[in-house]
């Protein structure tokens, strides 16, 4: 099996720092928010010694990639482009594609538009979500005291401002608060999760541990820490910023299905669980995912599933890539 390495390529007008490992047909790793390729780190050594090439990117805005500065660059239909592009620097034409958190939907809409490029799409803790008819800022919950965390990310610097004042503490409180360790896993207190206080900022809802579960060292923490405090966050908050301009721009392909391959693999703990009509929308997928193969949710998992749970994660997608 060969090592793990490192290379820049030109992608979609921006330069992205790629992971690889492994030689054979390619598994595109595709990470969240706030997350770096070394999140995928269990799995591009499983499906390298499985005999898959994988291939983990920092997404644009993130790590090594580069980061634009307009708000506009970080449109779903970019970050697909930015998939396609890499898949044609590395010359191959086609690829299964994975995504965990926002890169979920990264993956989803990549099968989605471009199938014949995305012959499998693999979604981690999220599911292929189609286009609403009403407009996303109708839909979100608001009190006097708090406002969603996805309405709080508008506003340029304010979220970041909280986030960088104690980078460590905000990258230990998230990956700590958010997984299946936590004494009290957001979906048991629904909603509660998703709301920031107007006084008191996003970290106020998340508890920075004495210790690390077990999934977890201080020596991976140190690698999320030093690269957020290098770039700051502002990348992937873009992503939240343009959540109405996606709505805007998938209007063509409203009512289109996911038609290639899929699975979905999430944790039964996970915060992205306890969205409102999450359950119903996920018992309900191969309504708009017809070729679903499989739906795992796997106990005591929280949102960081890939992390989490490497061993039964990399069974389920190597099980799953089998039978393309």
């Amino acid at each position: 099996m060969e090592k793990l390495t490192h290379r820049f390529i030109e992608t979609n007008g921006i330069r992205m720092h790629l992971a690889e490992q492994g030689e054979g047909p390619v598994v595109l790793l595709c990470h969240g928010f706030p997350e770096l390729w070394y999140s995928w780190r269990h799995q591009l050594k499983g499906l390298a010694a499985a005999g898959f090439h994988a291939v983990a990117p920092d997404m644009r805005g993130y790590g090594q990639t580069d980061r634009p500065e307009a708000i506009d660059q970080y449109t779903l239909l970019h970050l697909v482009g930015d998939m396609v592009g890499l898949l044609d620097a590395i010359g191959q034409e086609t690829a299964v594609i994975a995504g965990h958190d926002w890169g979920a939907p990264v993956a989803w809409h990549a099968a989605l538009l471009r199938p014949d490029r995305f012959r499998g799409v693999i979604g981690l803790s999220v599911p292929f979500i189609a286009r609403g008819q009403a407009h996303p800022s109708r839909s979100v919950p608001e009190t006097e005291d708090a406002v969603f965390y996805q309405t709080y990310f508008q506003s340029p610097g304010v979220a970041e401002a909280d986030l960088e004042r104690d980078v460590r503490f905000s990258v230990r409180s998230m990956l700590y608060s958010a997984s299946g360790n936590a004494p009290q896993a957001p979906i048991e207190a629904e909603g509660h999760v998703f709301m920031v206080p107007r006084k008191g900022g996003l970290m106020a809802n998340w508890v920075n541990p004495a210790s690390l579960p077990p999934w977890l060292t201080e020596a991976d923490v140190d690698v999320y820490v030093d690269e957020f405090k290098r770039t700051g966050y502002r990348g992937g908050l873009n992503w939240y910023r343009n959540i109405n301009r996606n709505w805007e721009l998938l209007a063509p392909f409203s009512g289109s299905k996911v038609t290639v391959p899929a699975l979905l693999v999430a944790g039964d703990r996970d915060l992205v669980l306890a969205f409102r009509g999450m359950d119903q929308l996920i018992s309900n997928l191969r309504n708009d995912v017809p070729e679903l193969q499989k739906t795992l949710i796997l106990p005591g998992c929280g949102h960081w599933t890939q992390q989490e749970r490497p061993q039964e994660v990399n069974e389920a997608i190597i099980e799953f890539l089998k039978l393309l």
